[in-house]
């Protein structure tokens, strides 16, 4: 009786979590074919330049994601939850503030391009990002609404109608010989502005009204107090992951580079899996946290670590033995001569997928600065090893380097929850035995 009630609660859960993945991977796969039919239909100059554009847009989605979708995930599902209108409200204030800041910024960076020598199409794809930055920013904001209310299947349909306009678009642009950097970014600002407007209106009629609206600063000042720690681990868990191209690089060869890059292809998949199932994961874990306090956080971490555990085992059980026709079927027969370390990289990803449910268990209690605590920890002390190993061994150094960090990243981040939680059952009974003692 108690399994099949188990088992009918799964469930909603499974069918939510589907549509979480099925809305990443909208988004995911849509990006990835932009890129690809932008590297088919334009000039390598313009191409180079739609890249830098690019990568700048990358360091914003990281800054927004600690300091704006991140916050909001654990504040919409805890402190706000009974105000989520209200809420989103002031986070749309805090987006206006933030896109007057992009304009003033990078616009002004297009300009300066514009004036130099030999910068081919950097002015117009810097103006191209300045414009659609703000607009696909809102567009995640947006997505990030519905899983406050654990409506994955809403923020999907967003993610397909953004998908189909985006590509349609710019097959469109392709064919009438209109392609740019700048028309890239600009029709993927437009559909992403078309596309958060509808959502918006559907936030509006369905997100209930009850509740005081924040105040704008005091958000503000709660999404900083969280956001710059999230930023931090952020940085602490992108180091070693990337660090190792450069070093690469630098000791032995690019080749090597294109090689590590190649085996980690492998692990996007899960990477995608496991950020769709944070946006709905987080504010789940962080409203049951503001109703149970911290005693159930040890109960969250084992059932999220199993979750993101068992799809990480579940996927390179499926991939390892096919990793030969894989490699041929991706690369078209290159990077054969490094298929054999798969397993190695496997390590390291079922590992780092351990490290996911502990991680999110201290978000969603609002201590970001204990994860980066334990991200850098980790990080620190695998270079210490990892630079060595890399120098002597190339790139299988480099795979161990970077496996270190994630096997430490676990362990840091299980001890560092253990203890906040014995920490909160010791104050308790402090607080008990106080009263008990008290005439």
């Amino acid at each position: 009786m108690d399994r099949n009630r188990e088992f009918k609660r799964l469930i909603p859960w499974a069918s939510k979590g589907g549509l979480a993945i099925l809305d990443q991977g909208l988004i995911s796969g849509s990006n990835f074919l932009v890129s690809v039919l932008l590297a088919r239909w334009m000039a390598p100059a313009q191409y180079g330049a739609y890249a830098v554009a690019l990568s700048i847009y990358v360091l914003l989605s990281i800054m927004y994601q600690s300091l704006v979708l991140e916050p909001m995930a654990v504040f919409g599902g805890s402190s706000y939850r009974h105000c989520l209108r209200g809420y989103l409200s002031s986070l749309l204030w805090i987006h206006a503030v933030a896109s007057i800041a992009i304009f003033v910024a990078f616009g002004a960076s297009a300009v300066a391009a514009r004036g130099m020598a030999h910068s081919g199409g950097l002015a117009g794809a810097l103006a191209g990002v300045t414009i659609a930055s703000p607009c696909i920013l809102a567009f995640a904001m947006a997505r990030r609404g519905f899983y406050l209310d654990l409506s994955p299947a809403k923020a999907a349909g967003g993610a397909f109608v953004y998908s189909g306009v985006s590509l349609g678009a710019l097959y469109v642009l392709y064919h009438r010989g209109l392609l740019s950097a700048f028309s890239a970014f600009l029709l993927m600002g437009l559909a992403a502005l078309a596309t958060t407007v509808y959502l918006l209106i559907r936030l509006r009629s369905e997100l209930p009204t009850t509740g005081v609206a924040p105040d704008v600063r005091d958000t503000w000042r709660r999404h900083w107090s969280y956001g710059r720690w999230a930023l931090a681990s952020a940085v602490a868990g992108y180091i070693p992951a990337y660090v190792y191209y450069p070093l690469l690089s630098s000791f032995g060869s690019l080749a090597q580079s294109g090689q590590l890059r190649a085996l980690m292809n492998l692990t996007l998949p899960m990477e995608q899996t496991k950020a769709a199932l944070g946006m709905l994961l987080l504010p789940y874990a962080a409203r049951v946290h503001d109703q149970r306090g911290r005693s159930s956080a040890s109960t969250l971490s084992v059932r999220m670590t199993m979750i993101s555990l068992g799809g990480a085992i579940a996927y390179w059980i499926l991939i390892l033995p096919l990793h030969g026709p894989v490699f041929h079927l991706l690369y078209s027969g290159r990077y054969m001569e490094v298929a054999s370390l798969l397993p190695i990289v496997a390590f390291g990803s079922i590992v780092w997928s351990a490290a996911y449910g502990p991680a999110i268990a201290l978000r969603a209690m609002e201590s970001p600065a204990s994860v980066f605590v334990a991200f850098s920890l980790a990080t620190v002390l695998s270079l210490l090893i990892g630079v060595p190993a890399t120098w002597a061994f190339g790139l299988k150094g480099a795979i161990w380097g970077s496996n270190l960090a994630d096997v430490l990243s676990l362990v840091f981040v299980v001890v560092v929850l253990r203890r906040k939680i014995v920490s909160h059952s010791q104050s308790q009974e402090n607080v008990v035995s106080w009263k008990g003692a008290t005439p």
